[in-house]
């Protein structure tokens, strides 16, 4: 491999980059608007939920139920209609997820010590929203028939029964439970496929359709040189976006990576790799600039998106598509950033992922040099 030439097709790539402003956008701008966007919209968290209630006891029972409920921080309390037949147009226009009726006689039966059943209306559109609503009133009303449980064992004289099973839960590495610090690392995945498969999908397609392929052919070019001088400029670009998203992320979001940053740079790198590879591979087989853009959207996005324990949990897909997320390098980085980012974990533990990240890059680099020896280069 002549060093000469190489640094000659890493210029030409160079140059052609910053004069092409569509590059530039897909570069640069796109990471960004992905890290502001995802990190402010993007929220698995559910809090503030929107609920109606129709209290028909109007007692000091419903009222210190429905304060209780208010000062929750995931129920926000928007209106209390006077009767049950107006909370179904609160839920039909969605301008509520939770309606409540309380029943007339609800403080009549807590004095007597009697069950005070209330209505609970949930939307359920979203199943997986509808989950956790329904678990929170279940948490919320478990506390309040344990309290007043305590206040009828003590009105008789009686001790409270201690609860034969006493779990005691600590959460490890999210304490704070925010989906902000589990999403924010996962970005920098996304980020490095826009900057490195989608870019590079167009650079050899580009080639062939202005003509130039039939120079470069000409050239005392190899195949090396040309994947080499064409992958060089994204790999830094990629590096530098995966350090903007870094900072943007403690700076914006307070996301502050616990392990090593060495570590994360050593699987950003090998993880570029193959997404430079699988972007020039595309281009070297689609040999058209329309298609191989389409290709790597299909091919890199949307696998690393939805195929890699990002949004979805790899856990709940069908078999099928359980086994083709081995395919896909993001699963086994954004494994690297959640044991980086959250989990502090060290390179042996880190070290499988590492390495399949590695072979996946030789792989795709051995298939691209094949295509390229075959066009006669």
């Amino acid at each position: 491999m002549n060093p000469v030439r190489l640094k000659a097709i890493v210029r030409k790539e160079f140059y052609h980059l910053i004069r092409d402003a569509r590059s530039l956008y897909l570069a640069f701008a796109v990471p960004l608007l992905l890290i502001i966007l995802f990190g402010y919209a993007l929220s698995l968290d559910v809090d503030h939920i929107k609920t109606v209630v129709a209290d028909y006891d109007r007692s000091a029972e419903s009222r210190d139920f429905i304060e209780r409920l208010s000062a929750s921080p995931y129920f926000d309390i928007i209106a209390q209609p006077d009767s049950a037949a107006k909370i179904g147009g609160y839920l039909d226009r969605d301008a509520a997820s939770v309606a409540i009726v309380i029943p007339p006689d609800f403080e009549r039966n807590i004095r007597a010590d009697r069950a005070a059943p209330m209505q609970i209306i949930i939307d359920g559109s979203d199943p997986i929203f509808a989950g956790a609503v329904r678990g929170y009133l279940t948490a919320f009303t478990d506390a309040q028939n344990a309290q007043r449980l305590r206040a009828y064992l003590n009105r008789g004289g009686q001790r409270a029964i201690a609860p034969p099973v006493d779990g005691r839960v600590r959460v490890w590495f999210n304490e704070d439970m925010e989906s902000r610090n589990f999403i924010l690392p996962g970005i920098i995945a996304i980020i490095i496929m826009i900057a490195g498969a989608m870019l590079t999908s167009l650079v050899i397609a580009r080639e062939y359709e202005s003509g130039t392929m039939e120079t470069i052919r000409s050239l005392p070019v190899t195949a090396g040189e040309l994947l080499l001088g064409k992958a060089i400029p994204y790999f830094f670009i990629g590096l530098v976006d995966v350090l903007i998203a870094m900072l943007l992320g403690q700076v914006l979001f307070g996301v502050v990576m616990k392990g090593n940053f060495w570590l994360m740079i050593l699987a950003t790198s090998l993880y570029l790799v193959c997404a430079l590879f699988l972007g020039l591979l595309i281009s070297s087989a689609t040999k058209s600039q329309l298609v191989a853009n389409q290709a790597a959207v299909m091919l890199t996005y949307l696998p690393s998106l939805l195929l890699s324990n990002f949004v979805f949990p790899i856990v709940n897909m069908p078999a099928v598509l359980q086994w083709l997320t081995y395919l896909v390098p993001a699963r086994y980085y954004i494994d690297v950033l959640v044991g980086v980012y959250l989990r502090d974990t060290g390179l042996h533990y880190l070290a499988p992922d590492l390495a399949v990240l590695g072979g996946m890059g030789l792989v795709l680099a051995a298939a691209n040099f094949l295509i390229l020896k075959k066009e006669g280069l």
